[in-house]
């Protein structure tokens, strides 16, 4: 028997979309042996990067046989590098192949393409996220794909329960107009790395729930107080939802019985884990700021009213942020440490002879600026 031609081609809605997402339903999300996510994405598979400028998802296929897929998407953002701080780059995610036809190429060709892709759309870099352990997406976009290393950020998950946190009586809190945040976005964030330019956009989707900032009660917000902080939140769950597919016996029981013991004995403190053994969805909290001696407890303010906020949806389980490994800001944010990354690794590549040297700066010098990740690209 001979070999069957592998075959990449633009994903195609009407007869793509339920053998996407049933192989979408198949493949665990992330690099643990025994603990790994299941993604629901509520029936449409390209929810991910579809309120991105542009975007593309490719499919792999062997015969009539669905064996990989990947998504990417474009835009114009900050990055330091001369002679100017615009370039547009292409975010790489999604990538997945069937655990039956692995270690076969099909990863490495349908990043290829996909970056083909990028350069017909004059995409200066690619780039991807992936965990740190997770060896088998090193080895093949660093080892293979010639993608390095660029930024380390945190990812910090916070469990939502039905307990309300405090908000303390000496800090005032503010939901700014969308004009004002992105003004004010413009203003003190455009710097950071990987600022979008469409920041507008961003706050405008619907999937964005507000922006807030705090600051000590009894100053003005007009009147630029001695300490603020702001934050934005987007609503994850509306797109898709995610699954414990596997965990220790010990976790399962630690999960219910913590939850029992809250609707029992409410003022026992028990950390009580959220269920998340069923669908669940999740806020993400992103444009992070602050300035003035009282602004990490200002954040930490805001983050407890955020927690708040999720408690009242029916589905949101945990509050995800992620800022860059050097940015202060992640001392103040709650999360457990149990749930949270440390040490995520964005890699990038650049898709230009032109960039080469510019990206040699680029990874070579610390990452002492701050991140601006994209809520749409989580």
């Amino acid at each position: 028997m001979g070999y069957e031609e592998l075959i990449i081609r633009s994903y195609d809605p009407q007869y793509d979309r339920t053998r996407v997402e049933d192989f979408e339903r198949k493949c665990e999300v992330g690099p643990a042996k025994r603990v790994f996510l299941f993604t629901d994405t509520l029936g449409d598979p390209i929810c991910r990067i579809r309120n991105s400028p542009i975007y593309k998802m490719l499919v792999a296929e062997l015969g009539n046989q669905l064996v990989g897929v990947i998504q990417g998407s474009i835009k114009l953002v900050t990055v330091h590098k001369p002679p100017n701080d615009l370039a547009k780059v292409g975010y790489i995610l999604g990538l997945r192949v069937s655990s039956l036809y692995r270690r076969r190429g099909i990863g490495s060709s349908l990043v290829i393409k996909l970056e083909e892709w990028f350069i017909a759309n004059d995409v200066d870099y690619g780039y991807m996220a992936t965990e740190k352990d997770n060896k088998a997406s090193v080895k093949l976009f660093v080892e293979r794909l010639s993608y390095v290393k660029f930024q380390t950020p945190t990812i910090l998950v916070n469990p939502v329960s039905h307990r309300m946190s405090r908000i303390s009586s000496n800090v005032e809190l503010a939901k700014l107009k969308i004009e004002e945040a992105e003004a004010i976005y413009r203003k003190f964030m455009s710097s950071t790395e990987f600022f979008p330019i469409d920041i507008g956009n961003i706050l405008r989707n619907k999937l964005s729930l507000g922006t807030w900032a705090a600051y000590p009660r009894g100053e003005s917000w007009g009147g630029v107080p001695s300490s603020w902080a702001m934050l934005s939140v987007w609503n994850s769950g509306e797109l898709f939802k995610l699954r414990l597919g596997n965990a220790p016996l010990s976790c399962l029981m630690y999960t219910k019985s913590s939850r029992l013991i809250e609707k029992l004995a409410p003022c026992v403190k028990l950390p009580c884990i959220p269920d998340f053994f069923r669908p669940f969805g999740f806020y993400f909290i992103y444009g992070v700021y602050r300035e003035g001696p009282l602004s990490g407890k200002l954040v930490r303010t805001l983050c407890r009213f955020v927690r708040n906020m999720a408690s009242k949806s029916k589905d949101c389980k945990v509050i995800v942020t992620e800022v860059g490994g050097s940015d202060s800001s992640r001392l103040h944010i709650p999360h457990w440490k149990s749930l949270s990354c440390p040490e995520d690794l964005w890699c990038i590549k650049a898709l230009k002879n032109e960039k080469k040297n510019s990206l040699h700066e680029l990874t070579k010098t610390p990452p002492t600026r701050a991140l601006f990740v994209d809520p749409r690209e989580v």
